[in-house]
């Protein structure tokens, strides 16, 4: 791997560090801890789903604490503007009479965004906040500023009260790498949550890396090795869940509304290789692209209504898509030799 000032080893093990002063703070959510780690060493953005009080601001708090990053919270309400969150021009007025124009920066100009309850904003400002997502910048009075890096925006959902809210188009949804699935905690974990949270002292997670760690483990992400049959198996799978396709398996061509494109097949290549890095591999395999292929694809998959009638899920549909990518590469004399 490149970066003779850092070496990424040790840059992989601050992250594990990193992990561990998490884990002190968060009970359980294990998945959603880990698929934050790999979307922020993939700079991409996480769609997080889930009833209140599952303890996702505390997830992307302690995640800010331990790796030393800026972190905002924005409680999205339908009289949210556009300004309140990207900031917006005064008036200043300086030494003597002169008067002029500054930029004030808004919320969103940290490391870690949380954007809460983001379906309870208006279309407009939803586009105001994804805009910053896909460019890194914000432009006001024609001139545009460039937000930190590291950037990312955890956005959540709360899938239990949608009475006056505006769901994100699908072509907005694109956008983020991961849907993360936020489920309630079991017996044993309410037992610990109880006894950390009703105790005399709060847990917070301790600074443990640099940013400049963090900025080398995005770079090494990117140049860890994916095989030719890797990237074919990412296509294949992607491609399986677009009902269009006349080789994509029986249930996706008859439930699905619309399936996984080029985003997809990025975000499964790109998270595999930062969950291989993480594991101390510079080499993604199809272990990598199981962990990783409903957060990365289950926001991607439409269904119609006769698929919702009978119970289907996107993550059935996804799984039928997978299965038929494996059996191709099984079957595939080429593909098995490069394997």
């Amino acid at each position: 791997m490149s970066s003779e000032e850092i070496p990424i080893t040790a840059c992989v093990d601050g992250m594990a560090r990193a992990r561990e002063e998490i884990a002190k703070v968060i009970v359980g959510q294990d998945e959603a801890i880990d698929l934050a780690i790999i979307a922020l060493l993939c700079e991409g953005h996480v769609l997080i789903e889930g009833v209140p009080g599952l303890g996702k601001t505390l997830i992307v708090r302690s995640l800010a604490d331990a790796l030393m990053l800026r972190f905002s919270r924005i409680q999205f309400t339908p009289d949210l503007m556009p300004s309140d969150l990207v900031g917006a021009t005064m008036i200043s007025q300086g030494e003597g009479s002169d008067i002029g124009l500054r930029f004030e920066p808004g919320p969103i100009f940290a490391n870690l965004v949380l954007a809460d309850e983001i379906n309870r904003a208006s279309p407009k400002t939803q586009s105001a906040l994804l805009q910053a997502m896909q460019e890194r910048e914000v432009t006001i009075r024609g001139r545009s500023y460039p937000l930190p890096r590291p950037f990312l925006v955890l956005a959540t959902q709360n899938p239990l009260e949608m009475e006056g809210t505006y769901p994100l188009p699908e072509a907005q949804i694109d956008r983020f790498l991961f849907k993360i699935i936020v489920g309630q905690p079991g017996q044993d974990e309410m037992v610990r949550i109880l006894e950390r949270s009703s105790g005399a002292s709060e847990a917070r997670a301790q600074s443990v890396m640099r940013e400049a760690d963090l900025v080398a483990l995005q770079r090494a992400a990117r140049e860890v090795v994916a095989a030719p049959f890797i990237l074919e198996t990412a296509a294949r799978i992607a491609l399986g869940t677009q009902p269009e396709r006349p080789d994509s398996p029986a249930r996706v061509r008859r439930y699905a509304r619309y399936g996984a494109g080029p985003r997809g097949a990025q975000a499964l290549m790109l998270a595999a290789k930062a969950r291989a890095l993480l594991d101390r591999r510079f080499n993604a395999t199809l272990a990598d692209l199981d962990a990783i292929l409903l957060p990365a694809l289950r926001h991607r998959v439409a269904l119609n209504f006769e698929a919702q009638g009978e119970g289907i899920g996107p993550e059935d549909l996804i799984a039928d898509s997978a299965a038929a990518a494996r059996a191709a590469l099984d079957f595939d004399p080429a593909i098995t030799a490069r394997e």
